[in-house]
């Protein structure tokens, strides 16, 4: 199996996670999953206020798929004028955001990094240097008093 393709099941696993899948058949039916969890985000809409959420995301690709999850299940991410683009705001229920939004966004979040990490490392040790380990920590230089 592809890397990529690793990667897609992984990331629909961890949606089953979150949408509350019980059985096998759910868990492999990733457009069911995203379907629960809107209804998770409705159901909570309703019994609860929604509350304004101001997240810093500085990573791009982080941001990308965190705004993403957030028009999936519903949620509008927006940016008050003269906030910097690292900033995306929401409107949610705060049971929504912190039991499934969140969460499953931090674990695709390090699933995405992981994959890209392998990527370019690959790249970089077949396309520039075998090395791509940091950088050596050595002692500092003695000083002159």
């Amino acid at each position: 199996m592809l890397s990529e393709d690793r990667l897609r099941e992984k990331l629909r696993k961890i949606e089953a996670l979150y949408a509350g899948a019980v059985t096998a058949g759910e868990k492999a039916a990733a457009g069911a999953a995203a379907e629960r969890i809107r209804r998770q985000f409705e159901s909570a809409s309703r019994k609860e206020q929604a509350e304004e959420y101001k997240f810093s995301i500085p990573d791009p690709w982080s941001r990308q798929l965190f705004t993403a999850l957030c028009r999936r299940y519903g949620v509008r991410p927006f940016r008050y004028p003269r906030m910097h683009r690292q900033t995306v705001m929401i409107r949610a229920p705060a049971s929504f955001v912190r039991s499934v939004l969140w969460p499953e966004f931090e674990e695709l979040s390090d699933a995405l990094t992981a994959h890209l990490l392998e990527i370019t490392e690959k790249i970089i040790r077949e396309e520039v240097h075998e090395a791509t380990q940091d950088a050596e920590e050595i002692d500092e230089p003695r000083r002159l008093r």
